[in-house]
């Protein structure tokens, strides 16, 4: 089992002078942290203008300072918005290649869409196209990281002639990739994809083991067509986070944040929206005042789904039943609506010394079983690939110089 922290930027109002700037550098704090500590990913999303919810619009800068500050964490763009209005494929991949080549090879590549208004209305990009749009360039922005030169292409979404993307990055033919999941159908799309599925959802161990059931199948099965020039086989789940060796305290510190979060989400595609004006919050607690009792109730149930809030023992077993149930990486959400920084480390540092160690322990040696059981089925996907084929030296075009060489030789008058 592989453990990745997982970043939104949350900041709820009242904003006061500072927040924003304290909330960016407690998470480079925690980053560190958790590369000294062992943690296997840190995983930065990207959204735009969701007040409150994510301030999180430029992950390459924000993974870019954690590339400089740590050694041996994965750093995943989880996720990296695709589609050309977002982000045009081949500043993207230009970007891939450089933050790869900063981290000395620990980039993780997820490709993603977006889901809000906010955002598919801010880039003018239709919603019933985005899913097309986003596997489009994320295919081609794999061709730009592996081709050399990148012939070009003409599609449903951009076109781009032929160039040569540098840098290249260090990871070859490119970073491993994946795709934001928020269901099962998602998780069908990953996994005929070849990408490692990012499970955004918060699902209990027997649901997680029917989406590994689901994945896993599709990838041994003939409807396994690779989007990039290797396949990532790998389940990733999302987990509240919050360990205290005292149970309620662990649920004193972590639950409102996470209770947020979870209201956040679907706030924001169903409610309306006045940009500057957001009232994400203070909607939420007005949502939240519920009797003592109530409270009481909704924490117990909590604990029973094991959501990732408890004692060492509890995340022990939580991890258990997400190992048992087929997952390959689980993905601590800590930083979550007001959650404090200070409680964010403890939890960070407790797990590290009182139950990381036996997963970390078993790790390589399932990895390398799982690895030696797909591999004929992955050799199988890689040939039922539509290679983008490369162009022969006399086919690639002759870009014109910028002025004719005779005006440039003409004498001055």
């Amino acid at each position: 089992m592989r453990f990745g922290i997982f970043y939104e930027h949350q900041l709820p109002k009242p904003w006061n002078e500072g927040d924003e700037a304290r909330l960016f550098h407690h998470a480079l704090e925690q980053v560190v942290l958790a590369d000294r500590l062992g943690y296997d990913y840190a995983w930065e999303v990207e959204h735009h203008f969701l007040e409150e919810y994510s301030h999180s619009s430029a992950p390459e800068v924000f993974l870019a300072a954690c590339a400089a500050l740590t050694k041996n964490i994965r750093l995943g763009h989880g996720i990296r918005q695709v589609i050309p209005h977002y982000n045009h494929p081949a500043r993207t991949a230009e970007g891939l290649g450089t933050l790869d080549i900063i981290s000395h090879g620990r980039l993780e590549f997820g490709i993603g869409e977006g889901a809000t208004r906010l955002e598919l209305g801010g880039f003018k990009i239709p919603a019933k196209e985005k899913r097309a749009l986003a596997l489009e360039a994320g295919r081609e922005i794999a061709n730009m990281m592996a081709m050399s030169p990148y012939p070009g292409y003409e599609g449903q979404g951009f076109s781009f002639p032929c160039r040569n993307i540098v840098p290249k990055p260090v990871q070859k033919p490119h970073p491993p990739m994946w795709m934001a999941c928020t269901n099962r159908d998602t998780i069908k799309v990953a996994a005929a994809n070849g990408l490692g599925a990012l499970a955004f959802s918060f699902v209990d161990p027997d649901e997680a083991a029917t989406w590994a059931e689901i994945y896993y199948g599709i990838i041994r099965s003939d409807a396994c067509v690779p989007l990039g020039h290797s396949v990532n086989a790998n389940l990733a789940m999302v987990s509240n986070f919050s360990v205290h060796r005292d149970r309620d305290e662990a649920i004193r510190r972590g639950q409102e944040g996470f209770e947020f979060f979870g209201y956040a989400v679907n706030a924001l595609v169903a409610h309306d929206a006045i940009p500057g004006r957001s009232s994400l919050f203070e909607d939420f607690q007005k949502s939240r005042a519920k009797s003592d009792e109530e409270i009481i109730a909704a924490r117990k149930m909590s604990l029973r789904n094991a959501n990732g809030i408890g004692t060492p023992d509890d995340i022990r077993e939580h991890i258990r039943a997400f190992q048992a149930a087929g997952v390959d990486q689980v993905i601590f959400l800590q930083q979550a609506g007001r959650n404090q920084h200070q409680h964010i480390c403890e939890s960070l540092e407790l797990f590290a010394a009182e139950v990381m160690g036996e997963f970390k322990a078993e790790a390589a040696a399932r990895e390398a079983k799982k690895a030696a059981e797909l591999a004929p089925f992955i050799a199988a996907a890689m040939a039922r690939k539509p290679w983008l084929e490369p162009l022969p030296d006399h086919e690639i075009p002759v870009v014109p110089a910028s002025r004719p060489r005779a005006e440039i030789n003409a004498p001055a008058r």
